[in-house]
């Protein structure tokens, strides 16, 4: 079984960057045909994709956050990380990370963590 752990600040000040990692275990973020995607949820929204890496290394986002997006990956350690930079209060939200083999279809989610844009 596949498992994904978010991990970062939850709380981060308006025009800073948010910075969060997922962890992955029981799987490879190399192994082939997967995608390993952020998705957040701001207070009573629907889910919103953020951007996804692919096996090869290369990235997808949003198009209204592209400008604002950063998603890596350190294979060594089997993490993908995303940064969002200059934040607002609008980018308040739970965020997860997740694995599919598409960008925008999942079968393993991580937990989810609180990320706050606040002064």
């Amino acid at each position: 079984q596949v498992l994904l752990q978010e991990s970062g600040p939850g709380l981060v000040k308006p025009s800073q960057t948010l910075s969060l990692t997922c962890t992955v275990s029981g799987g490879s973020i190399t192994t082939n045909y997967y995608y390993w995607s952020w998705i957040r949820q701001p207070p009573g929204k629907g889910l919103e994709w953020i951007g996804s890496i692919s096996v090869s290394g290369s990235t997808d986002y949003r198009p209204s956050l592209k400008s604002r997006t950063s998603i890596s990956r350190a294979t060594c350690k089997n993490q993908f990380t995303l940064q969002l930079s200059s934040v607002t209060p609008e980018d308040t939200a739970v965020y997860y990370c997740a694995r599919g083999r598409t960008t925008r279809e999942y079968d393993y989610w991580g937990q989810g963590t609180q990320v706050t844009v606040s002064s």
